[in-house]
């Protein structure tokens, strides 16, 4: 039987994130939570491996304990067990640490694993480093931004589009795949699957002393990343007017602006009224 574990995140619905300006992190505790999108089409992989070949989904999510509403969705959509972790100890780790709680979680309950799938970034960061961080941590191979995911006996092979390249690549299990926005649309919940998310009690609380992390543990102060400043961007407009003749203002235009109205229609605007001159 595949073994399969889903890294899940909880993030924020609003649009306007709840900053703590002292720490440089998000309140989460203070706003309304949902499954990352990414992170549900990670999920949504993992259903559709397991719709082909025998297999046990385990959804593993970091957050405070709001977060465990997650591991329930990801129940009742299918998964067959759900971890979460939770510390105050842990708050505020940044990807680096994260993904060094996550190895040990994995490392300690998940020993025989075959398959990661993560999320390729996350609505309310969107570093794109834990996937990775968390490979290195495991010593294991990985593979970005995949829009398709096939297990053969021994090996996975994926298909991804970066770059303006399509790319088919394989590689050995275990190993890690983070999975892109662009494909696996996310399934509903039954009203099947939610009765059997709540019936069970397969959602185990995992903390720091459980993971035999040091009593002096502290995820916000060990985190080598520092925020110095967090703000919304302003954007801004401004006019120009061009004066003169047809022809000035036309060659003024794609002097000045060219390469922004080039990238935009995706072809080379001056060559193309070179060559009609």
């Amino acid at each position: 039987m595949l073994n399969i574990i889903v890294c899940i995140k909880q993030v924020p619905m609003v649009s306007e994130l709840p900053w703590d300006s002292k720490t440089g992190t998000l309140r989460r505790e203070v706003a309304p939570g949902m499954m990352d999108p990414a992170s549900r089409r990670a999920l949504e992989a993992a259903l559709r491996i397991k719709a082909g070949r025998p297999a046990r989904i385990s959804a593993v999510a970091m957050g405070p304990p709001m977060a465990e509403e997650v591991l329930y969705e990801a129940k009742a959509l299918g998964a067959d067990t759900g971890i979460l972790l939770t510390d105050r100890k842990m708050a505020g780790a940044d990807t680096y640490l994260t993904s060094f709680i996550l190895g040990e979680l994995i490392r300690q309950k998940f020993p025989d694993f075959d398959l990661i799938l993560c999320g390729s970034q996350t609505s309310d960061s969107e570093t794109g480093q834990v996937g990775p961080q968390l490979a290195e941590e495991l010593g294991i191979a990985d593979i970005g931004y995949a829009r398709r995911v096939t297990i053969t006996d021994g090996y996975v092979k994926v298909e991804r589009h970066v770059d303006d390249f399509f790319e088919v690549l394989e590689m050995d299990l275990p190993g890690l795949v983070t999975i892109d926005l662009a494909t696996y649309q996310p399934r509903y919940a039954t009203l099947e699957g939610l009765q059997t998310a709540f019936e069970t009690t397969d959602v185990r609380v995992v903390d720091a002393a459980a993971l035999g992390l040091d009593k002096t543990f502290n995820a916000l102060k060990e985190s080598p990343t520092r925020i110095i400043d967090v703000f919304s961007p302003t954007a801004r407009k401004e006019n120009r007017v061009l004066k003169g003749a047809v022809k000035k203002i036309v060659d003024a235009l794609f002097t000045d602006y060219g390469k922004v109205i080039s990238s935009a229609l995706g072809k080379d605007l001056k060559t193309h009224a070179h060559k009609e001159n």
